[in-house]
């Protein structure tokens, strides 16, 4: 096996473990941390990438997005509430406008990727 594999399962492994806390933690979103555990294991391992994609986590908060690069209404707007939270505490608590600035265009940048880029889908 190569290295660039094991390495590649080792993170998808670290991917898939913060988003199974994040079912359980609400202000810590489960999609992405799957969706990237997804990425990693298709590229480094079918076991792997079989396994993840079998469990009852991946099936209710990732496969949809995955499979048609489509999202609920409500998974979005769930997403998108939980992560302003996650950004706004950095926003009000750092003194430097540069990284103010910074955290501000990270939030555009989210808005325009799910506005336009997710498929909005009928629940």
């Amino acid at each position: 096996m190569k290295l660039l594999n094991i390495i590649l399962i080792a993170v998808g492994l670290l991917f898939t473990g913060i988003g199974m806390v994040g079912v359980l933690v609400p202000v810590l979103p489960t999609t992405p941390f799957l969706i990237l555990a997804s990425i990693c294991f298709m590229r480094s391992s079918e076991r792997f990438d079989k396994w993840l994609r079998s469990t009852h986590v991946y099936k209710n908060y990732a496969e949809d997005y995955v499979r048609d690069r489509s999202m609920t209404l409500k998974r979005k707007a769930k997403l998108m509430f939980i992560s302003d939270l996650m950004l706004l505490f950095p926003l009000i608590k750092l003194d430097s406008i540069y990284m103010k600035a910074f955290i501000i265009l990270i939030i555009i940048i989210k808005y325009w990727f799910f506005i336009f880029k997710i498929k909005t889908k009928k629940e």
